[in-house]
């Protein structure tokens, strides 16, 4: 990891409500992505001899076809879903370090016409496994991490105000940005007004249903300085997780501490050994707010603020532009575009080269995360260029 690489260039298509991509195809929609990535490190697609993936079922064949490449030597994914969204610029990272490839695309997408994530639990086929949550009526993740903000409210008093400070600093964050897909202001009044869809969690407790995709060009750090754009190095980054929160929501067995948490604590600690850094040397976080409680939760876990102190800790305006930690500059999933995690890599990257529309002056260090979800959960910190 010590040996450097670094996000030389990132790409995105415009962002689309559920099912307005069409009649563009997936495959169009990263098509773009990765060309646009190309472009802003000043490299081609025949520079490129790896990809790296954490979700979507990407074929590498197809995609070497429709962008010419000729030879990679690197072809890998993260298991699980958005927890590794952060994780798969980790393992492009890795194989730049050990010489298993030159240019990697780390890639992510979604076109949710034909399957709503809000309810992709209520899809799968029956099993043992699934038989708890079916049985309990949690027909997506919505209804099951709302069991966890319930606990967290029980045991610390966090109450929804708390929640809500989540949904109004992303929204307030995307009413600066022109490529967000919600833009028109929210008020704390609005929030409380919205219906709710599984207690504690209302409308706007949950990320946005959108299309798009992002990719985003590693390679090592002294080429990228050498690119169009130069480098974001990529200080640390870990995925994994600890057995206890395991298979997250889709058991529900987790003990007590991991039970009112996100999964993260353990990568935390690891995070910021191998980086040798502490919350304290982080200035701006990009974190997986698939849902507002979990945002909360991640902050506790990251070290931000002690266990069950992450009510407090959102109150203050530590969120917002110009307090402690500015989080979720474009708007997040909540209010810019849900595409698995991936426009949080886009909007560091942003942040970090002084591009973003909501500035964290002199940022040195930006945290990155995947999930909550099962494991693997995963997080990334990138460095100033």
């Amino acid at each position: 990891m010590k040996q450097g690489a670094a996000i030389a260039g990132i790409g995105a298509t415009a962002y689309y409500r559920r099912g307005q991509s069409a009649p563009r195809t997936l495959e169009e929609l990263v098509g773009e992505a990765i060309l646009r990535a190309v472009a802003d490190a000043g490299l081609s697609c025949i520079d490129i001899d790896g990809f790296a993936y954490f979700a979507g079922g990407f074929d590498t064949p197809l995609l070497m076809e429709m962008l010419a490449i000729d030879t990679v030597t690197f072809s890998a994914a993260v298991t699980g879903a958005g927890g590794g969204s952060a994780g798969c610029i980790g393992l492009a990272a890795d194989a730049i370090n050990a010489g298993s490839a030159r240019t990697i695309v780390c890639v992510g997408a979604n076109q949710q016409g034909n399957q709503r994530f809000g309810a992709i639990t209520a899809a799968q086929d029956r099993s043992p496994l699934s038989a708890f949550y079916e049985n309990a009526g949690l027909v997506g993740p919505g209804h099951m991490f709302a069991l966890l903000a319930r606990r967290h409210m029980h045991l610390y008093g966090t109450r929804r105000e708390h929640f809500a400070e989540v949904a109004l600093t992303c929204r307030d964050n995307a009413t600066r940005n022109p490529n967000a897909l919600k833009r028109e202001p929210l008020s704390l009044d609005a929030y409380f007004e919205a219906p709710m869809l599984a207690d504690p969690h209302g409308l706007f407790d949950f990320c946005l249903e959108s299309d798009g995709a992002v990719a985003a060009i590693v390679t090592s750090e002294e080429r990228a300085r050498d690119c169009r754009r130069g480098a974001i190095p990529v200080v640390s980054h870990v995925h994994g997780g600890n057995r206890g929160w395991g298979r997250s929501i889709y058991w529900l067995n987790m003990k007590e501490a991991d039970f009112a948490s996100s999964g993260h604590a353990v990568i935390a600690n690891i995070l910021y050994e191998r980086a040798d850094l502490g919350p304290e040397d982080i200035q701006v976080a990009q974190f997986y707010d698939h849902f507002t409680s979990q945002v909360l939760m991640q902050i506790e876990d990251y070290g931000f603020c002690a266990k069950g102190e992450g009510g407090d800790f959102v109150a203050s305006g530590a969120l917002r532009p110009g307090g402690r930690l500015p989080i979720n500059t474009d708007g997040g999933q909540l209010s810019c575009a849900y595409v698995w995690g991936m426009t949080h890599v886009f909007e560091a990257v942003q942040q970090l080269r002084g591009e973003s529309s909501n500035p964290a002056p002199g940022a040195r260090h930006c945290l990155v995360t995947g999930g909550p979800s099962n494991l693997p959960v995963s997080a990334l910190i990138l460095g100033a260029p």
